[in-house]
């Protein structure tokens, strides 16, 4: 059985460039490099998989966002979730109870999910790596169909 994968939201959306779209699937949500990129590696390798946003926790591929948001992990806005608010997401979604989750993310994204699974085994192959270095392993990935070898966080 596949680990559950949790990907990065963005700051690039979909009402980037439709501003007048109305809900979308977090699936097409999010359309920066690093969104794209690790959304089709989760649709290649983990059959389970969740967008992570700082605004609305975990989302499924089919949950729909709303509309624009600027919030981020880095930079708050309106409203960041909170570590008990994604402990609880988490909780309902049953990855409390994973032996392992995969997190395709940098190490910001990586901390959140920490401490929202303390008790899971964390697998973050990207954190530590520089966005290039992120995007061109993920491609390297998805073009020669082998996983990503994960460093247990």
């Amino acid at each position: 059985m596949t680990a559950p994968c949790i990907v990065p939201c963005g700051k690039a959306k979909a009402w980037d460039r439709y501003p007048d779209l109305g809900p979308v699937p977090a699936r097409e949500a999010y359309t920066g490099p690093l969104a794209v990129a690790t959304r089709r590696y989760a649709q290649r390798f983990h059959p389970c998989w969740f967008v992570l946003s700082a605004k609305h926790g975990l989302l499924r591929p089919d949950d729909l966002v709303p509309g624009p948001y600027e919030v981020s992990f880095s930079r708050h806005g309106d409203h960041v979730i909170s570590d008990r608010e994604l402990r609880d997401q988490c909780a309902a979604l049953g990855l409390d109870g994973e032996p392992e989750v995969v997190v395709l993310a940098g190490r910001r994204y990586v901390a959140r999910v920490r401490a929202a699974l303390p008790n899971v085994r964390l697998h973050a192959p990207l954190a530590g790596q520089g966005l290039g270095m992120m995007l061109r392993s993920l491609a390297r990935a998805v073009r020669d169909n082998v996983p990503l070898v994960g460093v247990e966080r």
